[in-house]
């Protein structure tokens, strides 16, 4: 087995696919508003956005567990805050030796912002 997508749910498609292409660069791959969905090339997998709503708009808003790898983790924070991109935590070297920072999405989604090239080999 091996993992092909990963799914965000979020209550606004257009709103999202706007954010996460434009603002963070991907790749949008489809988007059906009339489905809900939108897939991005994220590279080895898909990341899909997934449209909730109702009683199941409680599923978007979370700390996704989704970590962006980028090669320059200050210089990718700095582009993004201008882009007024919310961070909530800013870039840190982590105990266990990652260097990276917490972003959120329009609707309170966070990912991961990793400068995986700086984490120490101990």
């Amino acid at each position: 087995m091996t993992v092909t997508y990963v799914n965000i749910f979020v209550t606004d498609l257009e709103r999202a696919v706007d954010f996460y292409t434009s603002k963070l660069g991907l790749k949008l791959e489809q988007s059906d508003a009339g489905h809900g969905y939108a897939s991005l090339d994220a590279g080895a997998i898909r990341l899909g956005l997934a449209a909730v709503d109702g009683e199941h708009s409680r599923m978007a808003g979370r700390h996704t567990g989704v970590g962006l790898a980028v090669d320059d983790l200050v210089a990718e924070h700095d582009r993004l805050r201008e882009l007024g991109v919310r961070f909530t935590m800013a870039p840190e070297r982590q105990p266990w030796g990652g260097f990276m920072a917490v972003l959120a999405d329009p609707d309170g989604n966070e990912l991961y912002l990793d400068e995986v090239a700086a984490t120490r080999r101990d």
